[in-house]
């Protein structure tokens, strides 16, 4: 939806439509040699967004995605799950966020645009990213995200964040210190003698309100 929720049990109806796009990406692994960098990260995010919506699909309904595991010995959670083909190549949702989206790409905003189909999570956006409108994509998913009430209270004193900005904090101040990263995008700025604290965070599954 418009607001970031997702019908899985409607996927699981018109599961067809994911396929088919599940398949596009599939055949089509980023080329460094030909694809842009815009290009390849608007696709590994696109991807682990989808592949996150397939498994919870897979497996649905469960009130959390932490529940799947399909108990595969030495695999400690869903995250470690090696069920997304590319190519010639088998990845699990760690690989594409921290052994490629990270390790490749200097973008902190992209804590903003990849989904974890859980209540805490960022919302995830009900269109694809785009090369072409990357960089005001990420920047409208940073502000949404931090001037969610959902996920983060800045205007409290002191501010409540979300766990992301813990987890990441490296991502986020490699260029300058988290309060200003933060500032950049909210709509009542954190005063920089603020003390920060931390919501915690909620695992629930990001499905529509109706059915949580």
């Amino acid at each position: 939806t418009g607001d970031g929720w997702v019908d899985y049990a409607g996927f699981q109806q018109d599961s067809q439509r994911l396929k088919s796009y599940l398949e596009l990406l599939s055949k089509n692994h980023p080329n460094d040699k030909f694809w842009s960098k815009d290009e390849q990260l608007a696709y590994w995010i696109n991807a682990y967004n989808a592949y996150t919506v397939k498994i919870v699909v897979d497996h649905y309904p469960v009130s959390g995605i932490k529940e799947i595991k399909n108990g595969i010995p030495f695999v400690s959670t869903v995250w470690d799950l090696k069920f997304i083909e590319i190519e010639d190549r088998t990845y699990d949702l760690n690989n594409i966020e921290h052994g490629i989206i990270r390790k490749y790409f200097d973008e902190p905003r992209i804590h903003f645009a990849v989904n974890c189909a859980s209540y805490s999570c960022p919302a995830l956006a009900n269109r694809a990213y785009t090369p072409a409108e990357l960089d005001q994509q990420l920047d409208a998913a940073a502000k949404r995200f931090i001037n969610d009430p959902l996920r983060n209270h800045v205007e409290k004193n002191p501010p409540e964040l979300s766990k992301i900005f813990s987890w990441f904090t490296g991502d986020f101040t490699k260029k300058t210190d988290l309060k200003s990263f933060i500032n950049k995008y909210a709509e009542k700025p954190i005063p920089s003698n603020a003390k920060i604290d931390y919501l915690d965070y909620d695992w629930a599954l990001n499905d529509l309100p109706s059915e949580k």
